[in-house]
């Protein structure tokens, strides 16, 4: 079976009901996919209700067993508890990327057709593919293309590929949604010039990053200048004034000697969404994703569905306040690590921010954390104080994956081997330990890496 007929077959099987629960993670791909999946729902002319969990483990399965629903619909998680689901005998349909584990009847997941669900295709670019199939809803590529921007597709390649490349394509071909090459630092829409420096954590510069000061200095030695008393943003910029900017920091990059950069990670593709006002956080993909993550992840996820279900007076106003705030703690997020340093262990490197860095950015944080750790041929593992436990979160890179690393199915097996649950993606994954488990966690991680990627083993 295709992957396109198996999209048919779920959204048949959902179109046979009334009413729908829909579960959904708290991440940039999480809130898009549910948003997908109620707007499917909601032209369908089948009642919805949207919930949202940080992970699906077997208690928060029960508490939605126990309510009883009609249908439940499993979008950006599921696929790590396909057994436990059909124990329960929840009538579900899963649309998710993660790597499965265990079968069940109405699961669309890249995985069953050898597709890359790290960067081929994310859980709301499969929920789109199942929301084509109940009704004309080729508008919402646009949600899916920021699920998958959110998720980081793009970054490996500088720009979307395999199944996100063909959402992409449906989304111009509906006039919602357009690609070019530009700076991928965050805030071009928005955001004065230097502010994209300053706050700038996908690629972190020495000395410039944190820094107001350094990042206006760094301008005006180059001959960018202020407007009057105001700073342009990126997209008033002159054609030219862009490209001094891209040229002195890829001098800067190549000069401070950052660890594993690349020319591809500063310019690459970058998507506007058409139907969204320019200069609004709107309006370019990866910073409506971050928007996204500083709602979900700060436990107000209700205001990030309301943007993505269309809201733009005051969900949209609360979002931004919220993303002012997340992006300061991503920088001392950052900060932190880059102070207090990381530990290395045989086969990986790791650091314990405690309760410094929320549980729900420290994945975040390690991912960014890569762009000045000195050893890049170790994945990064973090670790978070959680509500009667420990939130892990890991990242790998290409290389890794390509020497044999499974992050995912690492984590899994040490999380379950001291009381945990976990899984993800082979380049990312992340899981919740019991506190007094976290030295024998990664001895044991240490020792499947190990094993993985063989080195001293």
């Amino acid at each position: 079976m295709t992957l396109v007929k198996k999209a048919k077959e779920c959204a048949d099987h959902i179109k046979k009901h009334s009413c729908a629960l829909v579960v959904s993670h708290i991440d940039a791909d999480g809130l898009t996919s549910a948003a997908i999946m109620g707007k499917a729902l909601e032209r369908a002319g089948i009642d919805s209700r949207i919930i949202f969990v940080r992970q699906l483990d077997h208690k928060n399965l029960q508490e939605i067993a126990s309510s009883n629903p009609q249908l439940v619909i499993f979008t950006d998680l599921g696929s790590g508890m396909l057994d436990a689901i059909k124990s329960l005998k929840l009538n579900a349909v899963i649309a998710d990327h993660h790597q499965p584990q265990g079968k069940h009847e109405f699961h669309l997941n890249p995985h069953l057709f050898g597709l890359n669900g790290g960067i081929e295709v994310s859980g709301s670019g499969m929920t789109y593919f199942i929301a084509r199939e109940m009704g004309d809803n080729g508008d919402l590529s646009a949600l899916a293309i920021v699920g998958a921007v959110g998720d980081l597709q793009h970054s490996k390649h500088g720009q979307l590929i395999g199944l996100n490349r063909t959402i992409l394509e449906e989304g111009v071909k509906n006039k919602v949604i357009k690609h070019e090459k530009d700076l991928m630092l965050f805030g071009r829409q928005t955001r004065p010039v230097f502010k994209l420096l300053q706050y700038s954590t996908d690629i972190y510069f020495p000395g410039l990053t944190g820094s107001e000061e350094a990042s206006i200095e760094f301008l005006k030695r180059i001959g960018i200048r202020q407007q009057g008393e105001k700073w342009r943003r990126w997209i008033d910029l002159e054609p030219g004034e862009k490209q001094k900017i891209v040229s002195a920091l890829i001098q800067f990059g190549l000069s401070s000697g950052l660890a594993g950069f690349k020319v591809e990670r500063l310019v690459g593709e970058v998507y506007t969404l058409l139907c969204e006002r320019e200069g609004t956080e709107v309006r370019d993909a990866s910073e409506f994703s971050t928007l996204l993550n500083s709602t979900a992840r700060y436990d107000h996820a209700d205001i990030g569905l309301a943007v993505c279900m269309g809201d733009r007076g005051k969900s949209l106003d609360e979002a931004c306040v919220l993303l002012s705030e997340h992006r300061k703690n991503l920088v001392e997020g950052l900060n932190f690590v880059k102070e207090k340093g990381i530990t290395e262990m045989r086969n990986l490197q790791y650091f314990d921010s405690g309760n410094l860095i929320r549980e729900t950015i420290v994945g975040i944080v390690a991912g960014m954390s890569a762009s000045f750790v000195n050893n890049r041929n170790l994945p990064i593992i973090a670790f978070a104080d959680s509500e009667g436990g420990v939130k892990v979160s890991s990242r790998g890179n290409q290389d890794l994956i390509r020497k044999g690393l499974n992050l995912g199915a690492a984590i899994s097996e040490a999380a379950k081997s001291v009381g945990g649950t976990g899984g993800g993606h082979d380049i990312a994954a992340g899981a919740f330990i019991p506190r007094e488990a976290k030295s024998d966690f990664l001895k044991i991680l240490d020792m499947k890496i190990g094993s993985q990627i063989k080195l001293g083993y």
